[in-house]
Parts: structure tokens; C-alpha cells; sequence
């Protein structure tokens, strides 16, 4: 009988080990793969290629693969807040520790357009609202980018987007780089652009804002399309 039972106890110990092996044990794997560009396109993927929109807690790393001087990739939220410089290309590769929450990811120039989130352990299913947008302040040194492809930007030396301004003084360099395009900026008591057709290159200007109000930036031969603005607060 005590032989019997040994027997029985070990052909359950080798079904067991059996079933195990038949098994699919689920693993995630640590590297995600981030792109943008070169069209109005940003994407987040598994090393398999599936989009990301759910995620473990853990460290991964991040290929990042920028296609285009027009665009950039950041990745933020709780803990992180990484970007590529909106006027390289290339490819890099980031280290990242995500917790619960939700992430964004976005192209800064053109956030409205190209931006994915994913939830990582368990984050609430409602993402939460983008963060206040801090003014910028004369201290900051600004660039406007007109062209070569259809965009216009004004941005930070940092490469941050400028969606709102204190008044004051700035210094901005002006980099027109499209025969067909021009820099043009409108604001409460000033106007100054550069001549479309004939100029390219870079220009310096010192840009008083006295008022508040909404400075606008555009392309004139381009202005359906090639525009922005920001908010003049005090």
C-alpha cells in the first residue's frame, strides 16, 4: 500500500511539471520602442510592434527614433519628463522607472495633433489633465522657425513650445530658412516680419510687450497654414 501511494504522489508530481510546460507564462518585455516622424505622425511600441497602452510598473528602456527637425518626443508623467531637441534627428535610447499613473507622450510643436497616452499598473482609466502651462518671462531667450518644411515655431533656447508670455522685453533670433517663407510677428504695439522670396537666414530682434493680449506668428504667403499664437498675461 505504501508503495502504491509513492507511486500515485509521483505520476501527480510529473503531471504537474507536464501541465506547466504546456503552459504560455506571460512576460513583458522591458523595451519600448518610440517614434515620430518624418510625417505628422508619433507612435509608442512594444519590441514586438504592438502599440503601447498598458503597461507594468518596472524599468524599461526606450528606443527613440526622432525623424524629422520639425518634430520631437516627450514622454511624461509621474516621475518623468524626457525629450529629444525638436531640431536634431536621430536615435537615442532612455532608461525609465514608470509607476502608477498615466504617461503622455507627445510632439511639442504640434502636441494637438500628435500625442498617445498609455496607463501604466493601476492608473485611473481617465487620463488626468494636461499641467498648467507656466508664462514664460523676458528672461528667457526665444526662437522663431519659419520653414524649410510648412512649419512655424516659437520657441525657448530649451525647445519649449511658447503658449503663454509675461509682458516685457524679449530677445528673439529669427531663423527663416525657405525662400518661399517668411517670419511675421503681430502682437499689442508690435510688428516686424522678414521679407519673403529674398531673405533667408537668422535675425535678432528685441520684441517690447507692453500689454496683454495674443501674439501671433505666421507665414504671410503661408498664413492658412503656417500660423501660432500665444498669450500675453501679466
Amino acid at each position: 500500500m505504501r508503495k502504491l501511494v509513492v507511486l500515485v504522489s509521483a505520476l501527480v508530481v510529473v503531471a504537474s511539471l507536464a501541465a506547466a510546460g504546456t503552459q504560455a507564462i506571460p512576460v513583458q518585455s522591458t523595451k519600448l520602442v518610440a517614434t515620430v516622424g518624418p510625417g505628422f505622425t508619433i507612435t509608442l511600441r512594444s519590441a514586438s510592434g504592438a502599440l503601447v497602452t498598458q503597461l507594468d510598473p518596472g524599468t524599461y528602456e526606450i528606443e527613440v527614433t526622432d525623424l524629422s527637425a520639425e518634430h520631437n518626443f516627450r514622454l511624461t508623467g509621474p516621475g518623468v519628463n524626457r525629450a529629444t531637441e525638436v531640431e536634431g534627428t536621430g536615435t537615442v535610447t532612455w532608461t525609465v522607472s514608470l509607476t502608477d499613473g498615466t504617461y503622455r507622450y507627445q510632439c511639442d510643436p504640434h502636441a494637438a495633433m500628435m500625442s498617445g497616452s498609455l496607463r501604466v499598473g493601476n492608473a485611473p482609466s481617465t487620463p488626468p489633465p494636461a499641467p498648467a502651462v507656466k508664462p514664460v518671462t523676458p528672461a528667457s531667450k526665444l526662437r522663431l522657425t519659419s520653414g524649410p518644411g510648412f512649419t512655424i515655431t516659437l520657441r525657448t533656447a530649451a525647445g519649449k513650445a511658447v503658449k503663454s508670455m509675461r509682458r516685457g522685453t524679449y530677445t528673439v533670433v529669427v531663423r527663416d530658412r525657405s525662400r518661399i517663407h517668411n517670419a511675421h510677428v503681430v502682437g499689442p504695439g508690435y510688428n516686424r516680419a522678414t521679407k519673403p522670396l529674398t531673405f533667408t537666414g537668422s535675425q535678432t530682434w528685441k520684441m517690447r510687450l507692453a500689454r496683454t493680449g495674443t501674439l501671433r506668428f505666421l507665414c504671410d504667403p503661408h498664413a492658412a497654414t503656417m500660423k501660432g499664437s500665444a498669450k500675453i498675461v501679466r
